[in-house]
Formats: C-alpha cells, structure tokens, sequence
C-alpha cells in the first residue's frame, strides 16, 4: 500500500478489521448472534462511512469507477483472434 495516502491505508485498516470482526463473531445458522441488532447498525453505518469517503478519495484522484467483477461476468469487450483476421482483397 505505499501508493495509499495515510488516510486511505487507515480507511483500508479500519475496513479490514471490521470485516475480519464480523467474520469471527457471525455464529453458524440457527445460533443466536452476540452483537445487539444497535452494534450490528454501528458496524454497517462505519463500513458505510468508509466505503463512501473510499469513493470520495478514489473520485479526486481519478480512479472512479473501479469495480471488481466475477470471472463468469460477461465482459463489455470481446476477445478476436488475430489468426481469425483477414486483409481485405483489393479489387483493381
């Protein structure tokens, strides 16, 4: 991360650990969760907050519009092999 501002590799930090919390702390289907359903809106809330001042940070820098993508996803842009391409015959 030596290309991230000290804000952003905070914002990075803060996000991470957040997500590994949730992760430990999520018991398996049918148990009751530990976290009052007030912390669980906290920690959507502060992800929330992260996420949007990521964007901000993204936006002024001009990295916009990242977004990542599932390998079965269907790409804007198709692949043509160069052997399939032909020069067109002239005709003189």
């Amino acid at each position: 991360m030596p290309d991230l501002s000290q804000e952003q590799q905070i914002l990075v930090a803060m996000r991470k650990t957040l997500a590994a919390i949730i992760k430990d702390v999520t018991p398996p289907p049918g148990m009751k969760h530990p976290l009052s359903n007030d912390t669980i809106q906290d920690v959507r809330q502060c992800l929330a907050l992260i996420s949007a001042r990521e964007k901000e940070l993204a936006d002024a820098e001009g990295r916009g519009g990242e977004r990542p993508h599932y390998v079965d996803e269907p790409q804007s842009a198709s692949v043509v092999p160069i052997a399939g391409l032909k020069r067109p015959q002239n005709k003189d």
